[in-house]
């Protein structure tokens, strides 16, 4: 017995020494890892540091290259992005404490805690490297955007971030915090050419950055994070206001001012207090254009440092047609309260931006002109018309296809749908053609329905339409502008008609190269993409360029018509007048002009497109042709499919019988119950009847549909024909069955 206790005693013993061993080594296994890790991050630096500039280059760093933007010739400069660095170097102390504050709050809430650098930016810019995505510039400090800003190139890896940390750590080690704060708000770049604190005071607002008021504080500080977006020169305006808010918010949070100080901040419309772009800038809308596109592909800093020229596709002599036609437009327009006006006009052969005016004039913030309206989403009117007839022109209808024009619900009796013509007058049957040059609009729904929304969608993206992404939100309001379009788009997709159904893609640069000469991108010729068949094509180009076809309701002497050219327009009008438009063009140029308020504030009753819209195309159309080719487009074919109603000769029967005269005013086949006094010979009956009767919408060639009322819309649109006829005295009974006794 006491062998076996002290077996078991010595057993007990050994076991907490086996432990403790495993845990030794357990510890020395992560003592290792440690010392590696070390050793590593030590090389790391070692590696990278030892090429490294000094934080002491700050102030020696090369001067920055303007970048140049010019017209398609190279000979006229429209503008220098940041031709010169506007900087006013001013001491920490004549800065003020309110954009220090506000600066801290939108960049770096935690400077005078950190040591240069947030350790949870630089481990997912590790991690994005090793999975090999982007690394982004979010999350740096001020130390860090100082020395990304002066003495390292612009390229976002990993390998610059780790020598930004390093030179991060290495400059807050040599300078105070508010050495650091001063060297960032005189060198960060705020846009619109001033660098700096005090330059950016005195350029937006004209003042010393010392007397800035918190409002104007807070939208200075916004601007560094982006400031070609947010330039308050720019078109959003809404964007950097949401920000100096936000600001504003994270100067109340951190405690620098007040809640009341914050509401008060708020209030204040402080876009209405920059002072006025007065740099020298031509064509400001399309340079803001050109500038966005290039700040899209190269960066920012290449596009404001770089020192690249850009040469554009504008024609300066078209460019000072077009503003002087759009400026002499908005003038004779007050009169119908429309205060704005824009014009794009592009090269339908090579998708090349000719000319562009986004507002009257860029510098009126009463209009808003700093809005580029061609690029923005309006709703087209009836200018989106050609699309739909283009698309039931590939579906196999034809210009002389016959449609009643005559009232009709396309709704339902609880949500009607009845759309009524510009002049409110009914035309009764006409053909296709007839109905896209005199702009009705019944029967362009109807051709909407026939063609099918999404096909009408379909046609317009393909041809160059950009909106539209929603089709359930349309219906068959699309055909009438119920969608938005871009003017620019409208232009360019309108010059696929132009080009017998080849789609060339917009393009407003020709050649970039960078400050040594390098090519850094060239345009080059494409044959485009067809999308459109050229008879579709032929016959929109003879329907829109007809002058004959629309005098009915334009007038024969309306902006529309050209004598000297073969020239096919369509104009436009929405709702309430809001917008007007006309697109129109020759084989060799298309130019769209829109009309209306930048607010849309409707304009006064009758503000037409053609009456607004199309004399200031018509002006601009006219010189800028003048000297150029005269070219014509391909003649359409007038074919005829064998069908009536698609040829445009019929739209009901005519038949002779011998009826009898009953109740309620119609008539039975007479036989031998109908009273000799009742009885009529030769009465002529119209059976008349909508097109839905008579074809198969989805395949309008085929045969007539046996039972046609299955389509959904057949009994509202025989509902309006029979209405018609009526009023036309017609009779237009067309299911006599022979007498009945009952019958009378």
């Amino acid at each position: 017995m006491k062998n076996e206790l002290v077996d078991n005693t010595k057993n007990a013993l050994k076991k907490p020494k086996k432990k403790r061993k495993w845990l030794w080594r357990i510890f020395k296994f992560f003592v290792w890892c440690f010392v590696a890790g070390l050793l590593f991050a030590i090389g790391v630096f070692a590696y990278y540091a030892k090429d490294l500039p000094s934080p002491g280059k700050l102030n020696k760093r090369q001067v920055v290259e303007s970048t140049k933007i010019y017209d398609r010739t190279g000979d006229h400069l429209l503008y220098e992005i940041h031709g010169e660095e506007k900087r006013t170097a001013i001491s920490i102390k004549d800065m003020g404490e309110v954009i220090k504050a506000a600066t801290l709050s939108a960049e770096d809430q935690s400077f005078y805690q950190h040591h240069g650098i947030y350790f949870k930016s630089i481990a997912r810019a590790a991690i994005y490297d090793l999975i090999g995505r982007h690394v982004s510039q979010g999350g740096s400090t001020i130390t860090q955007q100082l020395i990304k800003n002066t003495v390292l190139t612009p390229e976002q890896t990993f390998t610059r971030k780790v020598k930004e940390v390093i030179l991060a750590v290495e400059l807050e080690q040599r300078f105070s915090k508010d050495e650091i704060l001063e060297m960032y708000l005189n060198e960060i770049p705020y846009g619109s050419n001033a660098y700096g604190v005090q330059a950016a005071a005195q350029t937006f607002f004209g003042k010393d950055a010392k007397n800035l008021t918190l409002a104007e504080a807070a939208l200075l500080a916004s601007l560094p994070k982006a400031p070609t977006y947010y330039s308050p020169y720019g078109t959003n305006t809404d964007e950097l206001e949401g920000r100096q808010k936000y600001v504003i918010d994270q100067l109340e949070k951190l405690g620098y001012i007040t809640s009341e100080e914050a509401e008060g901040a708020k209030k204040v419309d402080i876009i209405s207090e920059i002072r006025p772009f007065q740099e020298s800038i031509q064509a400001p809308h399309f340079v803001m254009y050109v500038k966005d596109l290039l700040v899209n592909k190269y960066g920012e800093q290449q596009v404001e440092e770089g020192g690249m020229k850009v040469y554009t596709t504008l024609d300066w002599n078209k460019q000072q047609m077009a503003d002087e036609a759009v400026k002499k437009g908005v003038a004779s327009n007050a009169k119908y309260r429309a205060s704005n006006a824009a014009l794009v006009a592009i090269d339908p052969k090579t998708g090349q931006i000719l000319a562009m005016v986004g507002s009257r004039d860029y510098f009126d913030k009463s209009i808003d002109g700093n809005v580029n309206v061609t690029i923005r989403d309006r709703q087209p009117g009836s200018s989106f018309k050609p699309y739909v007839y283009a698309t039931a022109f590939k579906k196999g209808y034809t210009p002389n296809t016959t449609i009643f024009d005559v009232e009709t619900n396309f709704g339902t009796k609880d949500q009607p749908y009845t759309p009524q013509n510009y002049s409110n007058k009914f035309s009764g049957p006409v053909k296709m053609k007839e109905a896209l040059a005199r702009s009705l609009n019944i029967p362009a729904v109807k051709t909407l329905y026939l063609a099918g929304v999404q096909n009408a969608i379909n046609t317009a993206q393909s041809m160059g339409i950009t909106t539209l992404k929603n089709p359930s939100r349309y219906g068959l309001a699309l055909v009438l502008g119920g969608g938005e379009v871009k003017l620019i788009d409208h232009v360019g997709a309108f010059g696929t008609f132009a080009t017998g159904g080849v789609r060339h893609d917009k393009t407003a640069i020709l050649k970039i190269t960078d400050s040594q000469g390098n090519v850094l991108d060239e345009y080059k010729n494409s044959s485009g993409e067809k999308v459109l068949d050229t008879e579709i094509c032929a016959k929109i180009d003879s329907i829109l360029s007809d002058n004959s076809l629309r005098s009915s309701v334009f007038g024969s002497n309306s902006p529309l018509r050209f004598d000297s050219r073969p020239v096919a327009v369509k104009t436009g009008t929405t709702n309430e007048w809001r917008d007007a438009w006309t697109v129109g063009y020759a084989p060799n140029l298309v130019a769209g002009v829109w009309v209306g308020n930048n607010d849309n504030a409707p304009m006064t009753a009758g503000a037409d497109g053609v009456f607004v819209a199309a004399p200031i195309w018509r002006e601009f159309m006219d010189k800028a042709l003048s000297n150029m080719a005269i070219e014509r487009f391909p003649e359409a074919k007038d074919e005829k499919v064998g069908k009536a109603v698609l040829d445009g000769t019929v739209q009901g029967e005519e038949k002779e019988v011998t009826v009898c005269k009953i109740k309620d005013g119609k008539y039975c086949l007479a036989n031998d119950k109908c009273p000799s006094d009742k009885k009529k010979r030769g009465k002529s009956f119209f059976a008349a009847h909508s097109i839905l009767y008579w074809v198969d919408k989805d395949n309008p060639r085929g045969e007539i549909p046996k039972q046609p009322q299955k389509d959904p819309q057949f009994s509202a649109w025989e509902k309006g024909v029979q209405k018609w006829a009526e009023k036309k005295e017609l009779d237009v009974q067309d299911d006599l069955e022979e007498c009945k006794s009952s019958d009378f």
